[in-house]
């Protein structure tokens, strides 16, 4: 099975670089970096290089010009770009525990897609973590974390858990099963059939609204949110505004009401072929 990562990244070098090196230290090696980058500036491809040469990865950098938040467009063109036939989806600011994309493939399975989530850090935290820190797995130790910043709460559970109670806290969270951005995973011929992402669609939930026409297209999902795991860097997102968030959820509200299965502003438009 061919896998594709894809994330998104916009002028955040050091995140990226963090990121980079979980891509590094995976267990499972076949696979290709599809970075869907939104016009980030030259630094970006220059960091991109330096880390693709240092670790031999096999990256394809996606790049667009800068027109304001265009993650949904970005990614649509990543997933035209990718070569895999598996398809899995997180973010630039996520660093990857090193068994995250063998975890992917080991739930793989027709007909469905799987959901996983993040394990979020504080500012002080993310800022710590360094090449080491990721390679011999501190950046994923809560004790580690708790003594670089880190506050105790019950979600430390993402990391700390495996065997029986894995299974048990994926089977019975009550958190849903949707697509999640910043950890999810699908075959590409699910993604295409639907017509990937949404291009109206900005900051506020574009991403479940992708999930939302696969289980319109019979798509199941199976959740993965204490088996995949990632840890996410602290940002701010100046990005997120009330208009798009609104608009987000009325377009979101029509694909459910009508069981929409297609968008027509996705990775093809209204007039290319299909439609409806």
């Amino acid at each position: 099975m061919r896998v594709s990562v894809i994330f998104s990244t916009y002028n955040s070098v050091s995140w990226l670089e963090k990121a980079l090196w979980g891509w590094a230290n995976q267990l499972h090696k076949e696979f290709e970096l599809i970075i869907a980058d939104d016009g980030s500036a030259k630094e970006t491809e220059e960091k991109i290089n330096e880390l693709k040469q240092e670790f031999n990865l096999d990256i394809i950098h996606v790049w667009q010009e800068d027109h304001g938040f265009q993650k949904s467009m970005i990614l649509n063109k990543a997933i035209v770009a990718s070569t895999g036939d598996y398809l899995v989806f997180t973010d630039g600011d996520c660093i990857p525990r090193k068994d995250f994309i063998s975890t992917h493939v080991k739930f793989a399975e027709k007909g469905f897609f799987l959901s996983g989530g993040y394990f979020k850090l504080p500012m002080d935290t993310s800022q710590v973590i360094q090449k080491d820190d990721i390679f011999n797995e501190n950046a994923f130790d809560v004790k580690w974390l708790l003594d670089h910043g880190l506050k105790w709460t019950y979600k430390t559970l993402k990391l700390t858990s495996d065997g029986w109670l894995e299974d048990a806290l994926n089977r019975y969270t009550p958190a849903g099963a949707p697509w999640n951005g910043h950890n999810a995973s699908g075959w590409k011929s699910d993604i295409l059939e639907v017509n990937g992402f949404d291009e109206r669609m900005q900051y506020g939930g574009q991403d479940r609204e992708l999930g939302e026409r696969l289980f319109n297209k019979g798509i199941k999902s199976k959740q993965i949110r204490y088996s995949a795991i990632v840890v996410h860097l602290d940002h701010a997102r100046g990005y997120k505004t009330r208009e798009s968030v609104e608009k987000n959820l009325a377009i979101r509200a029509k694909t459910r009401k009508e069981k929409r299965t297609w968008t027509d502003y996705g990775i093809k438009k209204k007039g290319d072929g299909k439609e409806g």
